[in-house]
């Protein structure tokens, strides 16, 4: 009798330790107690890693009615077999709000307490660290896409829901973050209404700020190389009252089969698709469905070249060392003189010469730090300076 009671206390405390759960976690971080939701779906046993899904709120929201009313993620997470994450944006002192980019001069930056809280659940429960994804809505997708430019060694793929991406120089002159630097294929999915009037998401920009959607999917199908024109198709309007349509654009073919896609809103607002504004998609399905293809490699189960060596049936060039500092080395196997070219990943030439059969040194003492795309015939890599 008593070791039967002891196994049913025993059953108790593993399914209160791997059942269903939803808890709100508290972390001292940067001197600040914060704190974030987890959801633990139905079938986590521990006995298989997996993914981490982070979803962040818009400006001076909260992360209980986000996931409660806006991305409500957890019926899927039961589905799918993923841990959510809601974290809670600090107060800016500037202006009170919760905000995940404090304006300066405060050195505030939430890129770390994500580091942190990854860092957290990795020691406590089984994840695939190699399938972390972010999403968020407004200021939530502007950090989405922070985390894909600055902790892109730890995040596998982001949407971004009525939320531009940071122009370069100002995220350095009035954040003091720094710029964009990805360092591995990147899958990108953004959710922009074309009639959204937020200064921070307006889709054809708000320069010398925010990025319109053409330079947002321009940058990222550069970074990951992919096809230079997209695949376009309306997807069918299923609700003729809500004013709006959807027309989605897929860059494909790029590093390790990564690719990015637009589903652009035509005249929709600042909304989160399927819960306010346009229902023919629902945003929280699509980020699932897309995200959920890729892990920190590119897409699974992607069978590709490296990044640095490509190879058709005419043509093979191997560039290194990557990261490089002031020399590249161009091995080509071609029988020719070929061009080359280099640029930067917003499209501006910075620098060009001749390759010539076997091994070619190349001085790149000029080019500041920084990622950039080299061009060899029809053939494109990443090139990383320090």
């Amino acid at each position: 009798m008593k070791k039967i009671k002891f196994l049913l206390i025993l059953l108790i405390s593993y399914l209160n330790t791997y059942g269903q759960t939803q808890e709100i976690r508290s972390m001292v971080f940067n001197g600040n107690n914060r704190e974030y939701i987890i959801y633990i779906p139905s079938n986590y046993d521990g006995s298989e890693s997996v993914p981490l899904m982070f979803n962040f709120h818009g400006g001076n929201g909260l992360a209980s009615d986000f996931m409660n009313y806006t991305n409500d993620m957890r019926p899927i997470a039961d589905t799918a077999g993923f841990i959510a994450v809601y974290p809670q944006a600090a107060t800016d002192p500037t202006d009170g709000s919760y905000s995940w980019l404090h304006k300066a001069p405060t050195s505030h930056n939430d890129i770390f307490f994500i580091e942190a809280i990854i860092d957290a659940l990795s020691s406590e429960f089984s994840i695939d660290n190699d399938r972390v994804y972010a999403c968020g809505y407004s200021e939530g997708g502007i950090f989405s896409y922070e985390l894909a430019c600055r902790l892109n060694n730890k995040i596998a793929a982001i949407s971004s829901v009525s939320g531009s991406m940071l122009v370069d120089a100002f995220r350095d002159s009035y954040y003091n973050l720094g710029f964009c630097s990805p360092v591995h294929p990147t899958a990108i999915l953004l959710i922009p209404g074309t009639a959204d009037s937020s200064p921070h998401s307006t889709y054809n920009g708000y320069q010398p700020y925010y990025m319109s959607a053409e330079e947002i999917t321009t940058y990222w199908s550069n970074y990951n190389t992919t096809d230079i024109n997209p695949t376009i198709t309306q997807l069918p309007n299923t609700d003729t009252s809500d004013g709006s349509t959807v027309e989605h654009r897929v860059w494909e073919n790029g590093d390790n089969c990564t690719r990015v896609e637009e589903l652009k809103v035509i005249g929709g607002g600042h909304d989160w698709p399927g819960t306010s504004g346009n229902m023919d998609i629902d945003a929280t399905t699509e980020i699932w469905n897309f995200v959920s293809l890729f892990d920190i490699n590119g897409l699974i189960e992607c069978e590709t070249l490296t990044v640095n060596e490509i190879i058709n049936k005419k043509f093979q060039y191997l560039s290194y060392p990557n990261p490089l500092n002031n020399q590249l080395i161009i091995e080509t196997a071609s029988y020719e003189t070929l061009p080359f070219t280099i640029y930067t990943l917003e499209g501006k030439l910075a620098m060009k010469g001749i390759v010539e059969p076997g091994i070619n040194t190349i001085n790149i003492t000029p080019l500041i730090s920084g990622v950039y795309l080299l061009k060899i015939k029809n053939k494109t890599v990443k090139l990383i300076k320090k």
